[in-house]
């Protein structure tokens, strides 16, 4: 599969880049892209998991052959034997989940150069790497990867995994910078950004539980689809990968097959958002949980005892490979449920049950992945194709330690920091080992592949900074602290290990008198390098580089540890629904941890409020939205909505803390559990709180008012508007996009006559249509027109075919359209009718549109808004034109307007 950062031949979804302008400044850029034409001919358009998966689905790269581009099994211990064995019940369920992001405050900014000679490129960018991908991005390029210099300033307003997506505009921007001649920079909007950066991955998942009775589980078995969008784009398909060894989550089940189809469609490529491949494996695993639950009449929470990995089996090696390494998950669990009961979330729901309201409770357990093993991406390969490539394993971590002339202490970690607070956490374990305060520790934070120490695994992700980045730091904080002991030691005469650091100050704990203040005794090796003691080299640098010992590649059998450590998240949620309008409302939340040893607790709850109130947004808000045609429905905040303060409640946070073997200072990444466990955890409290009217297995997310109400089948309330009725139902067409309508009347100072007579006059039509530059007639009733229409952050130039038909004058017609644009097509038909009054014509309105491509993006709230807007202008001057006024009675401040082309 080949994929440019410009379209090539076919555009594959809508936001697929086409062109790119370079200019002085941004606004003569923004004004040349309209000056960009594109013809397209439409193809047919593949958007849905289970069209890609029919044979009879159109290819989207030929060269694959099919849109299923990869397909593998994988069997552990013994599941057909567990599935068949006497008295064992079969459980399944079939689970939707959908498309998300997470929608960083800053959007993706890519400053490159082209240096001259063969130097290569030198990059500033918020990407959130540079990890395994600056090797993509340097062979895109054609040039080693020392010719790729590329570096990450200190602040970046936020990332959640959705600026590894920078990476393409990275390759843009170099070529760009190299046509140019000039550094060329890139700041993406948020159109562009919602549009085409990147999207969680959305997955179709079979998945059945071999259970006994008592509601032991032996076996499950997974049949997973993936939909990556339009091409497979590095990392994927990793949102399968990072999760399989533990796709048994925390329960001990030791048998267990698995099916996972990787699909692409005409939707924006796929790739990392905060969770990746957690939500997707726990939205099926715990509501499963839950349907055994429910077939066995057992309840949630006992059940998920029963089968919790047992406290002292820890280092638990799980069937497909995952080692989790430390944990009491049945207690964790027990102290939430406490929590809960403090709270009365059980008294709660009866209350409100008794008053006939629905009040769900609903739990969820998962494990939480930290610090990736980089080969586990290679299981998408068979045995043989990995032997054939060479292993991938491990998780680099490297930081720097320095002690300068005036003995400060200066920190240099291989990461990229996104508002999860590196500098503090770091400082924090420095100035620990050598018993300063943070403020005498600078941390940087800035990144240079061209100076600084890194390797493939190096960047932000994958909530590796606590367990890996950090413990790196204190390995090369502690051999720098040794050092300054032995040097300590050889003034003293004492050994090394009696050298203590506390205070500000550096003694011998055996003769507290012998002390220094440490400013001065760490400063003394650069001054008087010749008075080291006997085999210390001179400097006070160290650079640590760490990997876990646990993380291999995978073996013959296809099993792998897919991560260093593994977090434990348990999570109570008590919701009530409002049957009249469908809102979901969450009325108590509690989220219990267990992330190894907790750095800094308040960062730690910083970070968990933050994953729950994304968490909280995929249940209940977020989606990307497509039309038919394949158009992009989501490309505001106006129709991609977010929870803010006022929706998220404050969640109730436990911590139990168990540190992992594995790490250097126990501790586990906790930065994703909550975007793992809190959608599907509401979701079991939605299908509980719809228990007493009947038992709810699909629950597809987000729960919007509109689900809600499907769900309850709760019919429209009557109008209390006499003279209101339904619209008519927009006509259903062969590549229909975001469909609009509207109706309404419009009071005219002119009689039905003369406004007929503007509707069938060219000329004076060309001035009433907004944005229309040019009218000529094209055969009787017809019109050929080039007409702009600006919404929001799009502008389109239409090349237009008007219509006018069922001409019954002065009384009514229709006028239809039709235009493309190399922004898209769109398409409306309307019955205008008049009828006379004392004061000239009230003209009646009723208008159908579909509009497709990047017009579409800004979604149904901001179009509909904007196509009242311009209806309304339509008329107005309708009625300026009809009453013979022109532009006499038009206000000064309009005309400005007008001669300013802002209006007409």
């Amino acid at each position: 599969m080949q994929h440019w950062v410009l379209a090539v031949d076919r555009v594959r979804h809508v936001g697929e880049p086409v062109a790119v302008v370079v200019a002085e400044d941004r606004y003569i850029a923004e004004d040349a892209l309209d000056l960009v034409q594109v013809e397209y001919e439409p193809l047919p358009v593949v958007l849905e998991i289970e069209q890609a998966l029919s044979e009879a689905s159109t290819v989207l790269h030929e060269a694959v052959g099919s849109n299923v581009v990869s397909d593998r099994a994988f069997r552990y211990g013994d599941p057909e034997s567990a599935f068949n064995a006497p008295g064992v019940r079969t459980v399944g369920t079939t689970v939707h989940y959908p498309r998300n992001t997470c929608a960083p405050m800053e959007c993706g900014v890519v400053i490159a150069e082209h240096l001259p000679g063969d130097e290569g490129y030198d990059v500033l960018s918020n990407f959130m790497g540079p990890f395994s991908l600056h090797a993509v991005m340097a062979m895109a390029l054609k040039v080693a990867g020392n010719k790729l210099r590329h570096r990450v300033p200190r602040d970046s307003g936020g990332s959640f995994g959705v600026k590894q997506a920078v990476f393409p505009y990275v390759v843009m921007m170099c070529l760009a910078s190299r046509k140019a001649g000039a550094p060329v920079k890139w700041v993406e909007d948020r159109l562009e950004h919602l549009s085409a950066a990147t999207s969680a991955t959305a997955r179709l998942t079979h998945i059945e539980a071999a259970v006994t009775p008592e509601g032991r589980i032996l076996a499950l078995r997974y049949d997973q689809a993936d939909e990556v969008g339009a091409y497979l784009r590095a990392p994927e398909p990793a949102t399968f990968y990072r999760m399989h060894g533990a796709l048994t989550g925390p329960y001990a089940i030791d048998n267990l097959s698995v099916r996972n189809r990787v699909v692409v469609t005409n939707k924006t490529p796929t790739g990392l958002v905060r969770g990746f491949g957690g939500p997707q494996v726990y939205y099926a695993l715990e509501r499963l949980m839950d349907r055994v639950a429910v077939a066995l009449a057992i309840d949630p929470v006992e059940l998920r005892l029963r089968n919790f990995v047992p406290s002292d089996a820890f280092p638990y090696t799980a069937a497909a490979g995952a080692v989790l390494d430390s944990g009491d998950y049945t207690r964790l669990a027990m102290m939430a449920i406490a929590e809960a009961d403090v709270h009365q979330l059980r008294e709660r729901q009866a209350a409100a049950r008794a008053a006939g309201k629905l009040y769900g409770i609903g739990v969820a357990a998962i494990v939480e992945p930290s610090v990736s093993n980089m080969g586990y991406i290679s299981t998408v390969l068979t045995p043989e194709q990995r032997a054939k490539a060479g292993p991938k394993n491990g998780a680099i971590a490297s930081a720097t330690v320095a002690i300068d002339l005036l003995g400060g202490i200066n920190v240099t970690i291989a990461s990229a920091p996104a508002g999860q607070g590196h500098m503090t956490v770091c400082a924090q374990v420095v100035a620990d080992v050598f018993g300063l305060e943070p403020s005498q520790v600078v941390v940087n934070v800035e990144f240079d592949t061209a100076k600084d120490a890194w390797s493939v695994a190096a960047g932000n992700y994958s909530s590796r900074f606590a367990g890996a980045v950090a413990g790196t730091v204190h390995l090369a904080a502690q051999r720098l602290r040794d050092k300054v002991s032995r040097i300590a030691a050889a003034g003293w005469g004492c050994p090394a290990g009696d050298v203590c650091f506390e205070g500000g100050q550096v003694f011998n704990r055996e003769q507290p008198s012998q002390r220094q203040p440490f400013t001065r005794i760490a400063a003394s090796p650069h001054w008087a390098p010749g008075l080291l003691p006997y085999g210390v080299e001179p400097g006070l640098r160290e650079t640590a580089f760490w990997t876990p010992e646990t993380l291999r590649a995978p073996d013959a059998q296809d099993r792998v540890n897919t991560s260093a450590a593994y977090g434990f998240v348990f999570d109570v949620c008590g919701l009530e629904i409002d049957p009249n309008t469908g809102a979901v409302v969450v009325d108590r939340y509690i989220t219990a941890h267990d992330a190894g040893r907790l750095l800094n607790p308040a960062l730690a709850d910083g970070q968990i409020r933050g994953a729950f109130t994304q968490g909280l947004g995929a249940a209940l808000l977020e989606e990307f939205r497509y039309g038919a045609d394949g158009s992009f429905q989501s490309g505001t905040l106006a129709d991609y909505l977010m929870p803010t303060a006022c929706e998220t409640p404050d969640p109730v946070i436990v911590h139990l803390e168990t540190p992992s073997p594995f790490t250097p200072l126990g501790a586990k990444g906790l930065g994703e559990g909550n975007n793992m466990s809190t959608p599907v955890c509401i979701a079991n409290a939605f299908s509980d709180a719809l228990r007493p009217l009947g038992d709810v297995e699909d629950v597809r997310l987000p729960l919007t008012p509109a689900r809600v109400l499907e769900h309850l089948q709760t019919p429209d309330p009557e109008s209390t508007n006499p003279l209101a009725r339904k619209a008519a139902p927009a006509p259903a067409a062969a590549g229909e996009g975001l469909s609009l309508s509207a109706q309404g009347t419009v009071e005219i100072a002119a009689t039905p006559e003369r406004v007929f007579a503007v509707l069938l006059d060219p000329v004076a039509l060309a001035k009433v249509i907004p944005g229309c530059h040019e009218l000529k007639t094209d055969g009787e009733g017809r019109y050929r027109a080039d007409v702009t229409v600006g919404i929001g952050l799009i502008k389109a130039r239409y090349e237009a075919l008007i219509k006018l038909s069922d001409i019954q004058p002065p009384h009514s017609l229709r006028l239809a359209g039709s235009g493309s644009s190399s922004l898209g097509t769109g398409a409306g038909d309307g019955l205008v009718r008049l009828e006379a009054t004392p004061t000239g014509t009230l003209l009646h309105y009723d208008y159908r549109a579909q509009v497709g491509g990047k017009v579409a993006m800004v979604g149904s709230r901001m179009l509909e808004s904007a196509a009242r807007v311009i209806v309304a202008q339509l008329f107005e001057s309708l009625g300026r034109q009809a009453s013979g006024a022109g532009d006499a009675n038009v206000s000064w401040w309009r005309r400005l307007l007008i001669r300013l082309g802002v209006t007409k």
